[in-house]
């Protein structure tokens, strides 16, 4: 499965000495926009060390479920969305540069 959208919050290196992982919010392009953490665990959380908040990516992931039981024997589920391969599909400065261009209200073509 693929999720692609602007990243709008960076969390690296979040967990414990004998777990690593790191954390994005994406941003998705939709009607309706979608805040989607994803995690990368493991050695794929050095994955993110060169995306900043701003960037539009196109993320890789895996869809992760378990089940847990309370002590009462209820039973809870709990979903992980699980990166691992990112792409960028722009940069912030490309970014803003066409927001630029697309705000510029002079109707002269020259």
């Amino acid at each position: 499965m693929v999720v692609t959208g602007r990243i709008s919050v960076k969390n690296e290196n979040v967990g414990n000495e004998k777990f690593q992982k790191s954390e994005l919010v994406i941003e998705t392009n939709e009607q309706y926009p979608q805040s989607i953490l994803v995690e990368f665990g493991g050695n794929k959380s050095e994955l993110v060390k060169d995306y900043v908040v701003g960037q539009e990516v196109e993320i890789d992931i895996n869809l992760r479920g378990r089940k847990w039981t309370n002590a009462e024997g209820i039973d809870k589920y709990f979903n992980t969305i699980s990166g691992w391969k990112i792409k960028k599909l722009s940069d912030v400065k490309e970014q803003k540069a066409a927001e630029v261009d697309a705000d510029d209200s002079d109707p002269l073509p020259f």
